[in-house]
């Protein structure tokens, strides 16, 4: 049902790239590769708008990923970490009944404490309030903190829902057909975009247990490693394919088989693709499957240095996305929605490669039930996060942030793919 909705999606998207409406045509009648968004005038993103302010539409999108990637000695910076003691993640702060009577004032009398120790640990997770344990007061404590909303990184693929709009915060992995589904290490991030921050936080956990929210810190992956396969995956680099488009009904068409796939290619490529805002091709057979059409991204390094401190670290989604490793955890993502990571020349991964990374990633897993009005802070450069399966109920939400200090132009983004696929998936 999942599959046929997406696919049903998609032919929605495909067909509606013939549909031109003459406000994106130019002038002299041909189309326009300008995006149809009301653009507002440009303004600083120094302060977060006040809590008082509808973001309904008016979030400014997430940032660019900041790649920094070049000129990194492994072994030696290894080396470096090994010596060091690298601080525990997360920074645990549990409130007391005093922090609880502060309300909101506490986050804004420990602003600079709070954002110090997000820089040393990567996270820091906040426990026992009671203000933020609604949309609006979660809102309010991040705005205490100076924090800058923003999109998130795939919001305009349809696959990012929010829980309340109007205060810029977007509903977690909580439906019951993901229930079962284990959500592997990953950073909120594309090859073209990266939220600087973000911010979890527990409404309602799991009634039937479970649910889980885990992190673990890229600069302990990168450390503990095995250097020879960093040094590789560092100069060979990697590509990640985020869906599957399987078209074995095309070898019916005999002698246009081939004509048929590349017109469904083309149309995939310029019609649908663009309307995810990442930089993909659509390239068929990549994992031995002739018939399969995979959306890549761009090929990328798995190690970067981090944008503030320049440490470099463990980023890349690779805990999550590698086909083998979602193959041996409980897994009810639809084919249309499995992914995979390839060398950076498409070459696959061995099995004892994922495995090792798999064991150092899970040898750094730091996880934690939440309670109801408990918030995790991390820093997304720094921090990948997961989830574990649940049963029963279960509402956790997340807002992201940017870093605050560019000026960037307020958007309306085309949310028509985002609309589109929530309206048709059914996942309840």
């Amino acid at each position: 049902m999942l599959r046929l909705s997406i696919l049903a999606a998609i032919a929605a998207s495909s067909a509606e790239a013939f549909m031109v409406s003459p406000a994106l045509r130019a002038p002299n009648g041909r189309l326009s590769t300008r995006s149809a968004r009301a653009v507002a005038p440009k303004m600083s993103l120094a302060a977060p708008p006040p809590t008082t302010m509808d973001l309904t539409d008016v979030l400014p999108d997430c940032p660019k990923t900041i790649w920094d990637t070049e000129g990194i000695d492994i072994a030696a910076e290894q080396a470096k970490y090994r010596a060091m003691d690298l601080p525990d993640s997360p920074m645990y702060i549990k409130a007391t009944p005093e922090d609880v009577a502060k309300g909101f004032d506490y986050f804004v009398e420990n602003k600079q404490m709070i954002m110090d120790h997000l820089k040393k640990h990567g996270a820091v997770l906040f426990q026992g309030f009671e203000v933020t344990k609604d949309p609006k007061g979660f809102r309010e404590a991040w705005t205490a903190l100076g924090l800058n909303p923003c999109l998130d990184p795939i919001h305009t693929s349809g696959l990012r829902s929010f829980l309340d709009q109007q205060n810029g915060v977007y509903e977690e992995v909580n439906k019951q057909s993901l229930a079962q589904h284990y959500i592997g290490l990953h950073n909120e991030s594309t090859f073209k975009k990266t939220a600087t921050f973000g911010a979890f936080v527990c409404f309602n956990p799991a009634t039937g247990g479970g649910g889980e929210f885990f992190i673990a810190d890229g600069a302990k992956i990168f450390r503990d490693m095995r250097t020879d396969l960093l040094q590789k995956f560092y100069d060979d680099k990697v590509r990640i394919s985020v869906s599957n488009l399987d078209l074995n009904f095309l070898g019916g068409l005999g002698g246009l088989k081939e004509k048929g796939m590349d017109v469904v290619k083309g149309i995939v490529s310029t019609a649908v693709a663009p309307k995810f805002d990442m930089d993909l091709d659509m390239i068929y057979g990549a994992d031995g499957n002739e018939m399969r059409l995979q959306a890549v991204e761009h090929k990328q390094s798995p190690i970067n240095r981090h944008p503030d401190t320049g440490m470099p670290v463990w980023f890349c989604n690779i805990h999550n996305h590698a086909r083998y490793l979602r193959d041996n955890r409980p897994c009810t993502v639809p084919e249309v929605g499995m992914t995979e990571v390839y060398y950076g020349d498409l070459s696959h991964i061995s099995e004892a490669d994922l495995d090792h990374i798999n064991e150092v990633s899970n040898k750094h897993i730091v996880d934690f039930r939440m309670e109801q009005g408990d918030v995790l802070l991390v820093d997304n450069y720094r921090v990948l996060h997961g989830r574990d399966i649940f049963e029963g109920d279960r509402l956790h939400a997340v807002s992201w942030f940017r870093k605050g200090d560019e000026d960037v132009n307020l958007v309306k983004p085309d949310n028509m793919l985002n609309s589109i696929i929530n309206k048709a998936i059914s996942w309840k």
